[in-house]
């Protein structure tokens, strides 16, 4: 089932005039690509303002959208100052639905082949001092209500890489403490698994053992993480929660929950993990994702630099 965001979306879509089938496409996209929620909401929010663009120039089918309309509306969004990352999704979003609209016999010409979007320049990913990620692990204070529920995603976002959904997503039956590992869904509904350091494993312990009995409402189903209303805690609280630590430990203010999974896998990559393994731990499809990482350790760089170059 699509989550009530998606539904609210599409609901807002479907009075378009060109949107009517938008909602098979939402569809598609989650039964069909298996691609996540956010991701979809991401590109629902694309295509309605494309089709609300196509909407103002008196566009009411899709046959009438061409590769010119679609030019005149990057130019538009792009004199909003939007930035290259968002354009290149809107581009990706916009070639996806018409490729839908080819497969499904809605249109006859396929011209997403030529369309491109902004070259986007790769940006390193910041990341912390393992000094200073210690100083975050060690901020929540034992005389905070929830403290045992936050040390312990602080504990496994570093100690896994864990993207803030996928920490929130986690099940009961996911973990597997007395082994030391947990079993994740990650983008795509691809399953992997990632060991978990001891320091991790105690901290969930203690927060299955002390707090979550407390927190758990007959709602709650078997979610690791609970709220304090007792709900499944949702990736934006997860967000906000290591955003309030890491300013009361006075880091940056740009230090979120994927800086923990940026320093997860820098540090593994600057202690001696192969790459490899660390692209299995992260989940990523693509080795050539993960090697970023080799640019983001300097140390590990001018290592190599010192011990291979001939004029040292």
């Amino acid at each position: 089932m699509l989550s009530r965001q998606i539904k609210s979306l599409e609901q807002k879509l479907l009075p378009v005039p060109v949107g009517r089938n938008v909602k098979d496409f939402l569809d598609y996209l989650s039964f069909e690509a298996g691609l996540s929620n956010n991701t979809i909401l991401g590109y629902g929010r694309d295509l309605k303002g494309f089709l609300g663009y196509c909407k103002s120039k008196q566009i009411k089918s899709l046959q009438q959208i061409k590769p010119d309309i679609i030019r005149d509306y990057l130019c538009f969004i792009a004199s909003g100052q939007q930035s290259e990352n968002s354009m290149k999704r809107c581009v990706a979003a916009i070639r996806m639905f018409l490729r839908f609209a080819k497969i499904t016999n809605l249109v006859e010409d396929d011209f997403t082949t030529i369309l491109e979007g902004p070259k986007v320049w790769q940006r390193l990913p910041a990341i912390c001092s393992k000094e200073k990620v210690l100083e975050l692990l060690n901020v929540p204070s034992p005389k905070e209500p929830y403290f045992l529920r936050d040390r312990a995603i602080l504990e496994m976002l570093y100690a896994t890489g864990l993207r803030a959904g996928e920490m929130a997503g986690l099940k009961l039956n996911d973990l597997n403490l007395d082994i030391g590992y947990l079993r994740c869904l990650g983008k795509g509904n691809r399953e992997r698994v990632i060991p978990i350091g001891n320091s991790a494993i105690a901290a969930v312990a203690d927060y299955i053992r002390l707090l979550r009995p407390k927190l758990i409402k007959p709602f709650s189903g078997d979610f690791l993480l609970l709220s304090r209303t007792g709900r499944p805690i949702s990736r934006i609280e997860i967000w906000r929660l290591v955003k309030k630590y890491a300013l009361r430990a006075g880091m940056p203010k740009n230090v979120t929950a994927h800086t923990l999974r940026h320093c997860f896998a820098t540090h593994l990559l600057s202690g001696g993990a192969d790459l490899r393994s660390i692209q299995e731990m992260l989940g990523h499809v693509d080795i050539g994702t993960t090697q970023i990482y080799t640019h983001v350790d300097q140390q590990r760089l001018r290592k190599i630099h010192k011990k291979f170059h001939p004029r040292p």
